[in-house]
Order: C-alpha cells, then sequence, then structure tokens
C-alpha cells in the first residue's frame, strides 16, 4: 500500500505533539505573610495532611488564623485607647480639655468590655463553646463507632479463618493487617480528644465567671482493647449528654 505524506500545519502539530514537562508542572503557590500591628507577622500554613497547596488554600489559611485575632484584639484595643491619655496626664500634667474628653470617649467605648467580667456577658461565649464542644465530641463519638464496627467485623472473620481445620495463611496476615490499620486510624482518632481538652482546660476561668462548673472530659481507652473502646464510647456519650443538660440550662445551641 503506497504511503502519503500529509503535510500538517504547524499549529496542528504544536497541538498533537506531547505535552512539555513545563506544562505539566505544578505553579508554586504564593508565600503570603500579613504584618501585625505589633510588629509580628502571620505566615500562610500548608496543610501536609490535604491536597497539594495553592494560592487559595494558603490565602484561606491567613484568613483563618486573622479571624480569632481579630476578634480577640477589640477589647485590647480600646484598653489601648483608654491608656494613652492617661499616660498623657501623668507625663505631662495637669490634664487639658481635650485629654479629659478623650479620656472620657475611650472610657465609653470600653464599657462593653466589662461585660466580659459578668456573667450575663460570658454566659453566650460559654454556651456557644459548649455547643462547639459538642459538635467536636459527637464526631469523635461517630468515627469511633464506625473503626469500632469494623474492627468487631474483623476479629470475627479472623476467629472463623483460624478456627478453619486447613486456615489460609494469607487471609489471616491479610486481615491480622487490616486489624493494625484500624488500631493506627482509632490511635489517630483519639489525638484527635487532646485539643478539645486543651480547651476545655482553657475554658475554666470563662465558665467560672459564668457560673458554670467546670466540666472534665475523660480519659480514652486502649485503641487495641475492643471492650476498652466501647466503654470510653460509652463514657464519651454521658459526656455529652451532660454538656447537652447545662447547654439546654443556658438556652440550647444556636440552630
Amino acid at each position: 500500500m503506497a504511503k502519503v505524506d500529509i503535510k500538517v500545519p504547524e499549529k496542528l502539530r504544536e497541538a498533537l505533539s506531547a505535552p512539555k514537562c513545563i506544562d505539566l508542572s505544578l505553579p508554586e503557590p504564593e508565600k503570603f505573610t500579613l504584618t501585625l500591628p505589633t510588629g509580628g507577622t502571620l505566615s500562610a500554613l500548608s496543610n501536609a495532611g490535604q491536597n497539594i497547596p495553592n494560592d487559595c488554600s494558603l490565602t484561606f489559611s491567613l484568613m483563618l488564623q486573622i479571624a480569632p485575632l481579630m476578634a480577640s484584639m477589640d477589647c485590647v484595643l480600646k484598653i489601648l485607647k483608654l491608656v494613652k491619655p492617661l499616660s498623657d496626664v501623668i507625663t505631662s500634667p495637669p490634664p487639658t480639655p481635650a485629654v479629659i474628653k478623650e479620656i472620657a470617649e475611650a472610657v465609653v467605648d470600653l464599657a462593653p468590655c466589662f461585660l466580659m467580667l459578668t456573667p450575663a456577658g460570658m454566659l453566650p461565649f460559654v454556651r456557644d463553646l459548649l455547643c462547639l464542644i459538642l459538635k467536636a465530641l459527637n464526631c469523635l463519638i461517630d468515627a469511633l463507632k464506625t473503626s469500632l464496627e469494623f474492627m468487631n467485623g474483623l476479629n470475627i472473620k479472623l476467629e472463623k479463618a483460624q478456627a478453619n481445620e486447613n486456615p489460609d495463611q494469607e487471609l489471616i496476615a491479610s486481615l491480622e493487617c487490616a486489624q493494625q490499620n484500624v488500631v493506627t486510624s482509632i490511635g489517630h482518632l483519639m489525638q484527635g480528644m487532646e485539643p478539645i481538652t486543651a480547651i476545655m482546660d482553657l475554658a475554666g476561668p470563662f465558665m467560672s465567671i459564668a457560673g458554670v462548673e467546670a466540666i472534665q472530659l475523660p480519659a480514652l481507652g486502649n485503641a487495641e482493647d475492643t471492650e476498652a473502646l466501647t466503654q470510653t464510647v460509652t463514657t464519651l456519650e454521658d459526656t455529652v449528654a451532660t454538656i447537652q443538660q447545662v447547654v439546654d440550662v443556658l438556652g440550647g445551641c444556636p440552630a
């Protein structure tokens, strides 16, 4: 059969050619930083446990850091606004009418911050914080229950495989490997309790101001002991019920 050479336009040839590595390479995300009023800086963080970072993910990382910082700085800025004219009075007496007016205005602005020291001002925060803890604990309980069900299923399969007159060693090894993976997974889940416990420890003074008794979170069992983990789930559910009762007294979680 005769071969006929067909001339292909250069643009079509380029379009059909194999892509170059540079065309497939992932772009390097831009490094974002934010200068704080105090002179320090915040840097965007990449999460190694998620997808490859890009400009958007790093931007939202920085936004998640700055939002709580800005919220916590509100009363601090108002205090500094009051401290400045008071400092002027001390360093350059006597106070001028302008300085007195500035002090009065700063005191008025600062007044809402004094609510932090009263039960009325602290209760909404404590209630919302406990609602957040409830969500976190419920997520942890659901994940532990799923892992326990999977572990119990593996245990049954492993017992049957080992009781066979001619045990399949490859199957047994596979089930034992799966068991170990579940144990590792449960161990990681139990580590998720650490930040929840840390927040509850930090919440002590706030709960005291609100007139709410401190709530102790239970210690978790051994990741390899299914009976202990089952008891742990039961204990966590009891703790959730206790926190829910407190939240209900405080008005319940927002819908």
